[in-house]
């Protein structure tokens, strides 16, 4: 089937009111979340040593990277251990997933399983460098593994739920993935935005494809 041709994705109105939403909505959210910070913070560090935050490069809208913030759920050494874990890897395609990944930590595993590690993500979006509702950002070594029809799902912003959070996450393969991601940039409006976040809390109340 052939597929449709990329969209402008509801023009400027969509654009201005996405990041008023985006600006509101990220706002509130730290709110929220600030007051379970110090909590989270000690249950992170009294397991392991190490900063509660974790910081790693990712690619965003045109290619452009940035600094991506998250709960760190894994061990201090998990970049340098990667490698060696190759062997383990469960996804295919332009990615790097193991279910039962033994540089999760026990905090780690029940703040991924929640979602809870990806609410500093919040501050990308006060920055302008995710949005709420877009593709989730991935790291330079997989975006460079792209076919070019994957890098499609670059000309939006990343963001902190989608098509593929809502679908299954971690049991859609690659391809699945990526079919997904090019969807909402060539559906992308506010109804489309709506639904993804009105499955979004169901999805991840229900853990569907969380490790």
């Amino acid at each position: 089937m052939t597929e449709r041709p990329v969209s402008p994705g509801g023009g400027r109105l969509y654009a201005f009111t996405k990041r008023l939403f985006d600006l509101v909505f990220a706002a509130l959210g730290l709110l929220f979340f600030l007051p379970q910070l110090p909590f989270l913070a000690l249950l992170v560090k009294l397991e392991t040593p190490g900063p509660f935050l974790f910081r790693q490069l990712r690619v965003g809208k045109d290619g452009r990277l940035f600094r991506c913030y998250k709960i760190r759920s894994m061990v201090v050494n998990a970049e340098e251990l990667k490698d060696s874990l190759a062997h383990l890897n469960e996804a295919d395609g332009a990615a790097f997933k193991i279910r039962d990944d033994p540089r999760i930590t026990r905090v780690g595993r029940f703040v991924r399983r929640s979602s809870l590690d990806e609410f500093p993500q919040l501050i990308n979006v006060l920055k302008g460098e995710m949005s709420i509702v877009g593709p989730r950002p991935q790291v330079p070594s997989e975006v460079a593994a792209y076919r070019p029809e994957h890098r499609e799902r670059l000309l939006v912003k990343p963001g902190l739920t989608c098509l593929w959070q809502v679908s299954g996450r971690n049991d859609v393969d690659f391809e699945e993935w990526m079919r997904l991601d090019r969807e909402y940039v060539r559906r992308r409006g506010f109804k489309m935005d709506l639904w993804i976040l009105l499955h979004t809390l169901p999805a991840v109340i229900a853990r569907k494809g969380a490790y």
